[in-house]
């Protein structure tokens, strides 16, 4: 049992995770669109209101994990240090290994691969992907926008920082295929994908050093 979690909140954790693994291995045998919570409640011996109050949608089932992530980020640059940027913040957090990459676990890549695949093959989840991609990149401008205003050069920039994150994922999941461990993966994708924010830094830098102070937004 985790150190500090009490047996009730083990039960909940273990549980989630269960329904999960049997959603995925139900996923990747048959296709989301070809699997309802009521077969993944059957075949984890749960009702389906079980399901429901783990995860409030099907989609969530694959895609929890992205939105938790997208939770935390925004958490993360909230709670910045005093005198530290939006995008420097962004920088740090990209910057350091989680999950899957902070590991060499070989079950852990291949479940990533796993997850890739059940995505990939259903309309409904790559368009929930985009949905949670939009949300990310909305709560990342209004913090940018509580440092520079609100404008098209604001919600570009964020946009352009969440485009990062999926292009580092895309990257992830492509050596994870060729079948690279974790610290390895991360190895290559952290450090590209800190340096394609240190572009956004330097531009914004140097719009900011421009005659008129800022561009228009």
């Amino acid at each position: 049992m985790t150190e500090g979690i009490g047996l009730r909140e083990q039960k909940k954790i273990d549980t989630r995770r269960r329904l999960q693994e049997v959603a995925l291995e139900l996923f990747a045998a048959r296709g989301f669109d070809h699997v309802t919570v009521t077969d993944v409640a059957r075949a984890a011996h749960v009702s389906p209101a079980t399901v429901f109050n783990y995860f409030p949608t099907k989609e969530d089932l694959v895609l929890q994990g992205m939105a938790e992530y997208g939770e935390r980020l925004v958490g993360a640059l909230r709670d910045r240090a005093p005198g530290t940027s939006v995008l420097e913040a962004f920088r740090a957090h990209l910057r350091e290994p989680r999950g899957v990459l902070a590991v060499d676990d070989p079950r852990a890549v291949e479940g990533l691969v796993r997850v890739r695949a059940i995505i990939a093959a259903s309309p409904a989840l790559r368009a929930r992907e985009l949905l949670l991609a939009d949300a990310a990149a909305a709560d990342l401008a209004a913090l940018l926008a509580e440092e520079q205003g609100d404008g098209i050069r604001t919600r570009a920039l964020a946009t352009a920082a969440i485009g990062i994150t999926q292009a580092m994922t895309l990257e992830v999941h492509r050596l994870a295929e060729s079948g690279l461990l974790g610290t390895e993966i991360a190895a290559t994708v952290l450090p590209e994908g800190t340096a394609a924010v240190d572009v956004l830094i330097r531009g914004l830098a140097r719009t900011s050093a421009a005659p008129g102070g800022t561009a228009p937004t």
